[in-house]
């Protein structure tokens, strides 16, 4: 949940001086509990353990999280190019949050590639 927080909620914000606003847990929103989503399948690595002599027993790829989670931005991604006639990917900036989910879809529209009628469903 640490990378899907990444890429869907924690979102950086600067003032008009260039300090950053949104420096800590209670200036941004984190991934909680409650943010898993209903279906969502994990399993464990079964060996459990490294094959080969690392450093400490390191993975050596920092943070793992981090970078599975591009996968839910590239959903997301693929979820509103799926509204569109012609199934292009749109530009959908990191993170994806709700409001920039729904700004790809206005401009989609503003931009003559959905039609009402194709962007339906992305009022709910």
């Amino acid at each position: 949940m640490q990378g899907a927080g990444w890429l869907t909620t924690e979102e950086l914000w600067w003032d008009g001086s260039g300090a950053l606003r949104t420096h800590a847990p209670s200036t941004y929103k984190i991934p909680v509990s409650s943010d898993v989503p209903e279906e969502f399948h994990v399993s464990i690595w079964e060996p459990g353990r490294n094959r080969e002599p690392t450093i400490h027993r390191s993975k050596a790829v920092g943070e793992p999280p981090l970078m599975l989670a591009i996968s839910v931005h590239s959903a997301i991604n693929q979820a509103i190019a799926s509204l569109a006639p012609d199934h292009a990917l749109p530009s959908l900036d990191a993170p994806a949050t709700p409001e920039r989910i729904l700004m790809c879809i206005q401009s989609l529209k503003s931009a003559g590639i959905l039609s009402a009628k194709d962007a339906k469903y992305s009022a709910h």
